[in-house]
């Protein structure tokens, strides 16, 4: 993975990546100049959504690198919004772990380690068969994950990582939705969010094509046998990530 950024007195480029990557909104979610109210924030929580947004949108696009210091007072700053609301997006970010909270060091972008991805994947196999099981059991076809597929081909074909990465969200998300769990897809959405943060950095080595002819049979197998189809697709993945990792290193 890309070593993390470090700050340095004046424009360091850590510091430039924040303000590039941690841009102001405004109430509407559009990406502007601060609230011009001294102080100010957006009317109610909806200034600590736009923050949130903003903040999880740089570090999953891969702007913000894993180590990147986050404060309160430049989030304050760029947008306008007082420190309690960007303490209230970081809070939020930390709940997604998307970023980490250490006593002495603050604030930074998550680093996964490998036994931290090994954790993952073994939370994410258990929320992703028991929804797999339910869509099964009820005899449904997950009605977005043909689409889905269609969206991952595409993005490979293209040769777009990030728009792979969202494809194959869509994929693991259109079979974890079918389920109808509000609280399943609510908690598998959060592991998703720190997949698609490592696999921002670490590219497994697929051919063209491959990816999207492995989630299709993932598909067809986990319909029809959730338990062992998930645990042997995410072990897979997770294999593959690891050793993108050493070879990368």
């Amino acid at each position: 993975m890309p070593s993390p950024r470090r700050d340095s007195p004046g424009h360091s480029p850590a510091a430039n990546a924040r303000a590039a990557a941690v841009r102001p909104v405004d109430a509407g979610g559009r990406a502007g100049a601060p609230n011009a109210r001294t102080g100010g924030d957006a009317p109610g929580p909806r200034a600590a959504d736009l923050v949130t947004e903003a903040v999880r949108s740089g570090i999953l696009s891969g702007e913000l690198a894993p180590g990147t210091p986050l404060r309160e007072e430049e989030l304050s700053a760029t947008h306008g919004v007082s420190r309690h609301t960007a303490r209230t997006a970081l809070a939020r970010l930390t709940a997604e772990r998307l970023v980490t909270a250490e006593p002495y060091r603050g604030v930074r972008v998550s680093l996964l380690d490998d036994a931290a991805l090994v954790a993952l994947q073994q939370l994410r196999c258990a929320l992703e068969t028991e929804a797999v099981r339910i869509v099964k059991e009820g005899g449904i076809h997950p009605p977005d994950v043909d689409d889905a597929l269609g969206a991952l081909a595409a993005a490979e074909e293209s040769g777009d990582w990030p728009a792979t990465l969202d494809a194959h969200a869509r994929v693991h998300l259109a079979l974890v939705d079918a389920a109808g769990s509000p609280r399943i897809a609510e908690e598998y959405r959060r592991l998703d969010s720190e997949m698609h943060l490592l696999l921002t950095h670490v590219r497994p080595a697929y051919p063209a094509g491959a990816l999207t002819a492995e989630h299709r049979a993932y598909v067809a197998a986990a319909l029809v046998d959730p338990e062992r189809a998930v645990r042997a697709h995410l072990d897979h993945s997770t294999r593959a990530i690891l050793d993108s990792r050493r070879r990368d290193a």
